[in-house]
Parts: structure tokens; C-alpha cells; sequence
């Protein structure tokens, strides 16, 4: 028999977990589900469909997605983000991408580091924050309009070396011509300067002096 071939492939991961689940639970059990799974239907499964994201698989708090590019897994990481907050959601969510190669299961399912960096730069994010890893950072870095802060190297649990990892500020960076469009404009009506005036012939009679005399 011959050994069975192992597929892997180039994966951009995005990993959403809810800020402090199993606490909500305990005080508002069917609201909290409720709430989640109403996130899951209408800001996060139509976020993935609009940025070409595949639904790997979903948890009780979670989700873990596949994306062909990482700009497109950091594009819908922040549309999910800021629809989130501007719903005024009683979730937040973190969100963690990353960029690698992944074992791609028979049913469809991912495994390997690729996965699990993603899963640990989400543990580590801030509450309604964005971290990537630098292989991210490296491929949207300019192209993005958003801003970027240097965490630094993340030790992450089970993972054998820190990541270094930087955290999303959607709509910190825009183009030039952007910030240029945005400064106030001018007046339409000219502005006049009045300045004292000044008789330079001595004579006082002719200052208000005209064609009449």
C-alpha cells in the first residue's frame, strides 16, 4: 500500500473568539447564545461571503476562517469589527490573522501552525482589536487604509518561537489626498484686508478730495 500523501497548502487564517464568553454565559446564558449567533448570521458569515472568506468551522464563541489573501482576511476582520461596534452589540469580539501553511484534512479541515498562530494572536489581542502576524503585516503593509502598531514579539502559547505581531487601527492612515480633501475649504466671498490710511501728500484737504473739488 502506498502511503497516503499529505496536501497542504498557502493559507491567510482569521480566528474570532467573544471577550469573556464563558462569564457572559454564567449571567445571561440565552441572551448571550442568542447574541452570538445573531452576530454569526448577519455581521460575520455576510462579511466572509463579501471578502471570499471559507467558514472552516464555528464554536460555541468562535469562528476560524480561510482566505486566499491576507489583504482580504484583514479587510473583513475590520468591516466585522467596526459593524460590531456601530450595532452596539453587548459582544466584542478579538480577531487574529496569520499567514502560513496549513495540512488540509479530508473533510475540508485545517491543521498545522498556520492555524494554530492565528488561534493565539486572537487570545492575546485587545477586546474589538485586530492582531496580525508580521508574515500578514509584511503582504498589506501600504495597501490597506489602516495604521499599525508595533507589538513586538508575542510569546504565544504552545508555539515554539515569539511572533511578532502588530495591532490594526482601522482608519488611522489614509492617502495624502485624502487628508488634503478633508481640510476646510475656503470662503466663497474674497476676504478684504482694511488697512489705516496713510496721506502721503501733508495736505488734509486732500484726502477725501474728488473730481468735484
Amino acid at each position: 500500500m502506498t502511503e497516503q500523501r499529505v496536501q497542504r497548502r498557502l493559507a491567510a487564517i482569521l480566528a474570532a473568539d467573544v471577550v469573556g464568553y464563558s462569564a457572559l454565559m454564567q449571567r445571561a446564558e440565552e441572551a448571550t447564545y442568542a447574541e452570538f449567533e445573531r452576530l454569526k448570521r448577519e455581521v460575520i458569515e455576510p462579511g466572509l461571503s463579501r471578502h471570499d472568506g471559507r467558514l472552516i468551522k464555528t464554536t460555541g464563541d468562535g469562528a476560524l476562517a480561510e482566505f486566499a489573501s491576507p489583504s482580504a482576511a484583514v479587510r473583513c476582520a475590520v468591516e466585522i469589527q467596526e459593524r460590531i461596534a456601530s450595532g452596539r452589540s453587548s459582544l466584542k469580539l478579538r480577531i487574529g490573522v496569520n499567514l502560513g501553511e496549513v495540512i488540509v484534512g479530508a473533510d475540508g479541515d485545517l491543521f498545522g501552525d498556520g492555524i494554530n498562530i492565528a488561534v493565539r494572536l486572537e487570545g492575546v489581542a485587545d477586546p474589538s482589536g485586530i492582531l496580525i502576524s508580521e508574515k500578514v503585516y509584511s503582504e498589506v503593509e501600504g495597501k490597506l487604509d489602516v495604521g499599525f502598531e508595533d507589538r513586538g514579539e508575542q510569546p504565544l502559547k504552545n508555539i515554539a518561537r515569539p511572533v511578532r505581531a502588530f495591532a490594526i487601527r482601522a482608519g488611522a492612515h489614509s492617502p495624502l489626498s485624502d487628508r488634503l480633501s478633508a481640510a476646510p475649504p475656503l470662503p466663497d466671498i474674497p476676504s478684504i484686508a482694511v488697512l489705516p490710511f496713510e496721506n502721503m501728500s501733508g495736505d488734509p484737504e486732500q484726502v477725501f478730495c474728488g473730481q468735484d473739488g
